[in-house]
């Protein structure tokens, strides 16, 4: 049965994760408050950050980097910016 949460980034009920995607408190958090479709999106911000900027998750840096993106965009409302990325009109 799937779980349901109230998550953060959607402002609604969500189904929730099946399990802890993320280590530590702030994997807890991620569990807690944030929904499958949130971490879809998020994701896909990831991916592209990772690409644009030419991150290596080897580099603890860029690790730091990423997670730091990943908590404003997920917890502040905040958007990821990619520069000279322009989404596609709709």
């Amino acid at each position: 049965m799937a779980r349901t949460i109230f998550c953060t980034f959607l402002q609604r009920y969500a189904e929730g994760q099946d399990f802890q995607l993320y280590p530590g408190e702030l994997g807890k958090r991620i569990y807690n408050e944030i929904s499958k479709e949130a971490w879809g999106q998020w994701q896909k911000k990831q991916t592209m950050l990772i690409n644009e900027k030419k991150l290596s998750m080897m580099n603890p840096e860029h690790r730091k980097l990423l997670e730091q993106e990943m908590v404003s965009f997920l917890f502040e409302g905040k958007d990821v910016h990619i520069e000279g990325y322009t989404p596609p009109e709709k």
